[in-house]
């Protein structure tokens, strides 16, 4: 996932200054992407004007620097949607942002699109429970230092009951987002 999808992505929804999306990304989209620096975003903006996915109109402002005000152009907005719609990869962690990233631009989607991208993720979550949940976690230790055996087996069993529960708890929400979009209730 690329900064720039996310910039066109906010962008589609309202054009922005530099100063905006950074502050965007601060906030609201900081789940989406975190640490993001103003030197990145106008670097992006940069790219993406010259790519012409962007243009900008300058609004004067009192001080040393006017204000640009980025909006997509139709060739920025088809680079969006293509990754926005476009084939979908689960990550190997089910808390990467990039599902809930598209789901957050759904707006800019059919239903259809979106059941499609819920259904890729659900059934890669649910291959990796059938996959990993009773695997052998053995990890007995062999190295030359201090090692507290029964306190590195506790942690391991207590790391491994709470991703046992996050992953259910997301493929029980996603089933539900699942029921939702097929019989209506999303609305």
């Amino acid at each position: 996932m690329k900064l720039e999808h996310l910039l066109l992505g906010v962008l589609g929804v309202r054009p922005a200054t530099g100063y905006d999306l950074k502050k965007f990304f601060d906030q609201h989209g900081r789940f989406m992407r975190s640490n993001t620096q103003m030197s990145q975003v106008y670097r992006a903006l940069g790219r993406m004007t010259e790519e012409g996915w962007v243009v900008f109109e300058v609004e004067a402002r009192p001080g040393p620097q006017d204000a640009k005000t980025y909006r997509p152009t139709a060739e920025g907005m088809t680079v969006f949607l293509d990754w926005l719609t476009g084939p979908y990869q689960p990550p190997t962690k089910f808390t990467d942002p990039e599902f809930g990233t598209r789901l957050s631009f759904s707006g800019f989607m059919t239903e259809e699109q979106i059941l499609r991208l819920v259904d890729i993720e659900l059934r890669a979550r649910r291959d990796q429970v059938a996959r990993f949940r009773d695997r052998d976690r053995s990890f007995p230790p062999s190295a030359d230092f201090p090692f507290d055996l029964e306190l590195g087996a506790a942690m391991a069993e207590r790391l491994h009951r709470w991703g046992t529960a996050d992953i259910d708890l997301h493929i029980e929400r996603l089933e539900q987002l699942r029921s939702d979009l097929l019989d209506g209730t999303l609305r």
